[in-house]
């Protein structure tokens, strides 16, 4: 974990949310928040692929926020399968957009990024933000499109997939972006946790904003 990473909890729609904050070296220039994988598989704010997204997103200049859903890590409340992770991560959104630094985080792009179920979680997210508070970006990591109904994404996305995933099919996610015209990154060899691969992940995600 980075010396700049802070831990508190928010007040959220089942109880506190444990998140954990990466600050980048000089004032942020937005915010990302990050939705971390299927707790049922393990997955928790300190995931790996998570970790990498922060470091990238900080590295970028923006202020990153994982988190864990409820009922996970110290979050409180009982796992809901879906809707109620929706509300989490909004919850998470309004409190780092709406907090002591409103005005000034307001005005800063706001970026939402998942991996696997969490990419679910993100995109529902964004579709449900109101017109006037769009995120300026997504980034979805292996998203779950075989289990979950994945909505419609904004044309800049970035989704990476890996093509030996035996989690989330490539397949899956090549028929959910077809119909939307929507670019895949694929990383040959790599599977679903991008073993051995996370320095190129986070290469894709830094070379997305060059």
């Amino acid at each position: 974990m980075s010396p700049r990473t802070r831990r508190e909890r928010i007040a959220g729609p089942a109880g506190a949310i444990e998140c954990a904050i990466d600050e980048p070296a000089d004032v942020p220039r937005g915010l990302a928040v990050i939705c971390h994988p299927h707790p049922q598989g393990g997955g928790t704010l300190d995931n790996k692929v998570v970790q990498t997204l922060a470091r990238a997103f900080a590295q970028l200049g923006l202020r990153s926020v994982r988190f864990n859903f409820r009922g996970i890590g110290a979050s409180e409340g009982t796992w809901d399968g879906g809707p109620g992770e929706v509300e989490d991560a909004l919850a998470v959104i309004a409190a780092y957009r709406h907090g002591a630094e409103a005005e000034a985080a307001m005005a800063l792009p706001l970026v939402l990024a998942g991996f696997s179920f969490g990419g679910y979680v993100a995109a529902e997210a964004a579709r449900r933000l109101p017109e006037d508070a769009k995120a300026s970006r997504l980034v979805l990591i292996a998203p779950s499109t075989q289990k979950e109904r994945m909505p419609a994404v904004p044309s800049n996305t970035l989704v990476v997939h890996g093509d030996a995933d035996d989690v989330v099919p490539l397949a899956a996610t090549l028929d959910w972006a077809r119909p939307q015209s929507l670019p895949v990154t694929v990383l040959p060899g790599a599977g679903h946790f991008f073993h051995g691969q996370l320095t190129l992940l986070k290469d894709i995600v830094l070379r997305a904003w060059r």
